[in-house]
């Protein structure tokens, strides 16, 4: 689960444009983790295992990007993106 954050209406432009930075680089190392866990390691995960870490993911990747488009909206509307 990603952390609580912050109103984005209650953050400065610089602010926003740190976390939507922060957000995205956090997004990009948790698909690069997945990815090496399940295609690239030879490691036997059972399948119940395998379908609890896949939809744990699917939630994460889903709040990070919810998360994303927000703040991306935030500084649309500030005209700062």
């Amino acid at each position: 689960m990603i952390p609580e954050a912050p109103e984005t209406e209650n953050l400065s432009t610089e602010q926003l444009k740190a976390e939507l930075e922060r957000l995205k680089d956090e997004l990009c190392d948790m698909e690069e983790v997945h990815t090496f866990t399940f295609q690239k390691t030879q490691v036997h995960i059972s399948a119940e295992k395998v379908c609890s870490m896949q939809a744990e993911f699917d939630e994460e990747c889903r709040q990070y990007r919810e998360r994303i488009a927000l703040i991306e909206k935030e500084l649309s509307k500030r005209g700062a993106l």
